[in-house]
């Protein structure tokens, strides 16, 4: 900063991410936003077209459709979250295209330009099929990158990976002793709350003794459509990879929940995974009504270590979504 030399016996990076905008040509030309500029506008608009049928791409997408405008989004993928299970991404598109909003799947923007106001799309899809699209606004959300191009961290010796995130060991340290990062920057996960347990990590074995690992965090995370999505520990689709003969699982749709009938929110399931020989949980699934509170219930066991039937036979109080856990790890049986 104007040439001033700061020094320290301990350094933190903690730096952040950016979105990440794809090479497509005319695009540096359109005004365009991303996820931080669309919070400034000041309209709704006629028709927003959405790069990127992702986490931060389909929030926006319901966003702005319940206030009231057209909403298509491209996805280059043949599905939408295709790092979810097949049934994720089935139903979320389902609940999506019911309230309006158009998809084009295995689709790649060619070019972006603009005129008249519009915002104007080529997209090629994997037919080899082309299709223009224009729209008043146009969100950029096609993935994140981590705000170290600047540092120039190889001048100082500090790894980093192809992608540009600081390489750190399970205490958030770097390849140089004295230097940490945490946060989006170090790649172990682009949340509040994982960034937040990146400075407990870090804090707990600096200054209280206390040895943490990022390698303890169980993968947790929420996209905040309506209604949620939650997701803990392994999905599905990792599971069947291990060995089926000791897993057991269980699926139960949201219209067999009371609560959730009763708030007319019955779109959705719930669907856990545990192992039968150890009989702790290996992963859980929630796409309804109140699944980004009710998770947790079953994030608290994994993490306390405590096999699934601790809270099998639990009452729970009723009428609430969570008092469907117990119920549904009842109907426990082997994978098919």
């Amino acid at each position: 900063m104007n040439d001033r030399l700061i020094s320290a016996d301990k350094i933190f990076l903690n730096v952040g991410g950016t979105s990440f905008i794809p090479p497509i040509p005319g695009l540096k030309d359109v005004n365009y936003l991303d996820n931080k500029s669309i919070m400034d506008l000041g309209e709704v608009p006629e028709h927003l077209i959405i790069l990127g049928g992702s986490y931060i791409g389909l929030e926006f997408a319901q966003m702005m459709c319940r206030f009231g405008a057209k909403v298509t989004v491209i996805e280059r993928s043949e599905r939408l979250l295709p790092r979810e299970d097949l049934d994720v991404s089935i139903e979320v598109r389902k609940i999506l295209e019911g309230e309006g909003i158009q998809f084009l799947m295995g689709a790649t923007a060619q070019s972006v330009s603009e005129s008249n106001n519009l915002k104007n799309v080529r997209v090629v899809l994997h037919s080899g099929e082309t299709v223009d699209l224009s729209g008043s606004h146009l969100l950029v959300a096609v993935g994140r990158v981590p705000n170290t191009k600047e540092l120039k961290l190889d001048k100082v010796g500090i790894n980093t990976d192809e992608r540009g995130y600081i390489r750190v060991d399970d205490e958030c340290r770097t390849s140089l002793p004295h230097v940490w990062a945490m946060g989006d920057c170090n790649g172990k996960g682009a949340f509040t709350h994982t960034s937040w347990n990146d400075y407990e990590i870090v804090s707990s074995n600096l200054f209280t003794n206390e040895k943490r690992k990022i390698s303890d965090r169980i993968t947790c995370y929420s996209l905040f459509i309506d209604p949620p999505l939650a997701r803990i520990g392994l999905g599905e689709d990792e599971i069947r990879k291990l060995n089926k003969k000791d897993i057991l699982g269980a699926k139960m749709h949201m219209s067999r929940v009371g609560r959730a009938r009763e708030a007319s929110e019955t779109k959705g399931f719930l669907k856990v995974f545990v192992s039968a020989e150890s009989k702790q949980i290996l992963g859980a699934t929630i796409l309804g009504y109140n699944g980004d509170e009710v998770i947790h219930s079953l994030l608290d066991i994994m993490s306390a270590k405590q096999p699934y039937t601790s809270i099998m036979k639990t009452v729970h109080i009723h009428p609430t979504v969570s008092e469907l856990i117990p119920t549904l790890l009842q109907q426990l049986r082997p994978l098919e």
